[in-house]
């Protein structure tokens, strides 16, 4: 022991003095992993306090040539670290500057290297417990450049990084998290538009990068108020893709590049770079860009799971609204909009299942929503399921009258519109017998069904709202609508509430804490209940006196 500790020794302690790169030496990275180790087999703090001031010199020089030499630096600076934090109390040093100065200096120029990313992920995992403990805000401050790691690298450290992914969610990076998230794939293509005009992301800050183009750019907005010519129109490079909409100083790209969580920014989706991500999917899709695909459904399932154990009511109901706005504004690739539309719904209901109060808390928004239900079929859709969660949670619940009232206006105005526009169709139906205004007809007659079933259970739920839904059903029931069938809700429906307690236990809400009242019947003791005497409409218009007693196991769906 004692021959290796001194020759390792005098390794470092020549380093320390030397003025050339030290991670141009392999032999340094060697003498500190054999030191740290010889350190942990002894168990002595005298070694580690003899030890600790070279490594201090080492690291600070380290990333003092980090801008002037090629040579990585990363996993030098990684084995350091491991010891600052091994031995931090022992020789009095706190490791959190040394990490910021480490994601900031070192990580931000070489997160693009295959073996720099492996082994920081394997840094973090081993040290997780320790920088949940004592460090518990530093890896949520740089998610966003954790994240650009994985993304460049793909599938290949996907399992690594979800064992360090819920790390970085915390109160200060649970919102800004979500975005980034959902434009994983635009970050990847954002990527490698960088890589394709600057050259190969290693060695190189995007800041950097991006703080260069802003001179170009400022010559650039001169030169067309002076002369009238486009920004960018490359006319010196026609054959060039980095021509295309999408550049690397858009806004949105800016966001998506930078390497620090600071607060949640507002995002905007304009026209060209919908134009140009809808290009980027007709095109052939790189290798990367189908991981990142594949990867970011994962990622949400994390999250959404880490959110419903670990957050706080409060930021989840200031999440909800995002995911709404965010609902219709997803990378445009049908499999992955799908898989991605399919989570946010099912945590949004999840949500709204364990506190239903967000209903009425979130009525602006949503009623937001309901107003647009007619721009895409994605809003259209969005709004069904606000429909249904609305009317099985008696909006917001017993204590949340007034919200229960705005909401039912604002189902309403939805309810007449649509039986206006559907008027207005029958006119027009042969005239316009195409395939679009099939699907359209087909989307607001669902939508309408929708609608009139949360009419029936918010009326349910809070009865001073009977009378008013009484008129609007009975609007519906006569009014000249193209698909029978949602008429014949809401004659089910206003047959129903002639009977007060089937309806209760039909249209009420499913929420364990409604007082039971007499009369009532719970569905769940179905096996054990005769159902001859329930009205027949309510069982698939089987009319007339049953011929024989049957349980609701025969009329209810088989789990």
């Amino acid at each position: 022991m004692g021959t290796d500790w001194d020759f390792h020794l005098r390794v470092l302690s020549s380093s320390s003095r030397d003025s050339n790169d030290p991670a141009a030496d392999p032999s340094i990275l060697v003498s500190v992993k054999k030191l740290s180790q010889l350190c942990r087999d002894q168990k002595s703090e005298d070694l580690a306090a003899r030890v600790y001031p070279h490594l201090n010199k080492i690291f600070q020089r380290s990333v003092a040539s980090i801008s002037q030499y090629p040579t990585s630096n990363a996993l030098l600076l990684l084995a350091i670290l491991q010891f600052f934090l091994d031995y931090g109390e022992v020789v009095l040093h706190d490791a959190e500057p040394s990490l910021r100065t480490f994601f900031r200096s070192c990580l931000s120029r070489e997160f693009a290297d295959p073996q720099v990313a492996e082994a920081t992920l394997d840094f973090l995992n081993s040290n997780m417990s320790k920088f949940l403990s004592m460090f518990p805000t530093l890896l949520p401050q740089f998610f966003p450049l954790i994240l650009k790691l994985v993304a460049w690298s793909g599938e290949r450290l996907l399992k690594p990084f979800l064992k360090v992914f819920p790390a970085l969610i915390s109160t200060g990076s649970f919102l800004p998290l979500f975005p980034a998230l959902m434009d994983m794939p635009i970050l990847v293509v954002a990527l490698e538009k960088v890589e394709r005009s600057s050259g190969s992301l290693v060695g190189t800050s995007i800041t950097s990068i991006q703080k260069s183009a802003a001179p170009e750019m400022l010559l650039a907005l001169m030169d067309e108020a002076y002369t009238g010519s486009t920004i960018g129109d490359g006319r010196d490079d026609s054959e060039s893709d980095d021509n295309s909409t999408i550049d690397a100083v858009d806004p949105l790209y800016l966001e998506l590049l930078k390497d620090e969580n600071d607060g949640l920014a507002e995002r905007h989706w304009k026209s060209g770079m919908a134009a140009a991500l809808q290009a980027v999917v007709n095109a052939p899709q790189s290798e990367k860009l189908k991981q990142a695909l594949i990867m970011t459904p994962w990622l949400l399932d994390v999250y959404f799971s880490t959110a419903l154990h670990d957050v706080t009511d409060s930021l989840i109901c200031a999440l909800i609204p995002l995911l709404m706005l965010r609902y219709a504004t997803i990378f445009p690739d049908m499999n992955y909009s799908y898989m991605v539309r399919k989570r946010l719904l099912e945590f949004m209901l999840l949500a709204f299942q364990r506190c239903p109060n967000f209903i009425a808390l979130l009525k602006k928004p949503i009623m937001d929503r309901f107003a647009e239900a007619y721009d895409s079929p994605e809003k259209t859709e969005l709004a069904m399921h606000l429909c249904w969660a609305i009317g099985e949670h008696g909006g917001g619940g017993v204590a949340h009258r007034d919200a229960a009232r705005e909401l039912f206006d604002s189902l309403e105005l939805l309810l007449y519109e649509n039986l206006s526009s559907s008027r207005l169709g029958l006119s027009q139906e042969s005239a316009h017998g195409t395939n679009a205004s099939a699907f359209k007809k087909s989307s607001q007659s669902r939508l309408l069904c929708y609608v009139v079933t949360a009419i029936s259970k918010l009326a349910t739920f809070h009865n001073e709202l009977l009378p008013r839904a009484r008129v609007s059903l009975a609007k519906v029931a006569r009014s000249r609508i193209s698909d029978v069938r949602v008429g014949r809700r809401a004659c089910d429906y206003l047959g129903l509430m002639s009977e007060p307690a089937i309806c209760l236990s039909v249209l009420g809400s499913s929420q364990s804490s409604q007082v039971r009242k007499p009369g009532t019947i719970q569905w769940r003791e179905g096996g054990s209940k005769m159902i001859s005497h329930i009205p027949f409409y309510i069982l698939g218009e089987h009319e007339g006196p049953p011929f024989h007693d049957f349980s609701f196991q025969e009329v209810l769906p088989k789990c």
